[in-house]
């Protein structure tokens, strides 16, 4: 960690981490706009991923939408990084208030907040009952590729963000609440 990072951590009581998809990199996940990132990859869908990430053609295309999501953005393997783990040791010293960040991919959740949501969360759409990463994955939990509810049998969506929607309120509040309490 740079210096004047450090210094400035160790002079501060209330730290808000802001992150984007560099902090996953580390951890052999791709970022989205890099010139090898996601959106600038080409895919044999016929349409760009800030198409097939958005509400409207998860509703329209969910077999389509479930394919490219789980080649694409979900990554098993995937373990947290030297920022993860700096991050989660700051929260331990209880420093860190929170972090904001758009990753979805679930590396944040020791320590704190992903805003845009986590792959590792799953919501019936129906019933809101809620399945972990291994259920949707798991194809005899599927019809034609979709993750079907254990409950009520109805679609399970990511508990992701989607293009064309909103941030939950209480997540914006809780992100606002942590900014303003920073030093």
């Amino acid at each position: 960690m740079d210096s004047r990072v450090r210094e400035i951590i160790d002079n501060s009581q209330k730290v808000v981490f802001f992150g984007g998809a560099g902090v996953s990199t580390e951890s052999n996940i791709p970022d989205f706009r890099s010139e090898a990132g996601l959106y600038n990859a080409m895919n044999d869908y016929g349409y760009p991923p800030e198409i097939m990430l958005s509400r409207p053609f998860f509703m329209k295309h969910t077999e389509t939408f479930y394919d490219y999501y789980k080649k694409n953005l979900i990554y098993q393997d995937a373990k947290p990084n030297k920022a993860h783990i700096a991050l989660a040791k700051l929260e331990e010293e209880g420093k860190l208030l929170g972090i904001v960040t758009q990753n979805i991919d679930g590396l944040h959740q020791l320590a704190g907040s992903e805003l845009h949501g986590s792959v590792l969360r799953n919501r019936c759409m129906e019933c809101g009952e809620r399945h972990d990463l291994a259920y949707i994955m798991d194809e005899a939990n599927c019809v034609n590729g979709v993750p079907k509810c254990r409950l009520c049998g109805k679609t399970v969506k990511p508990d992701v963000v989607l293009y064309e929607e909103s941030l939950e309120e209480h997540v914006l509040k809780q992100a606002v609440d942590w900014i303003s309490e920073a030093d």
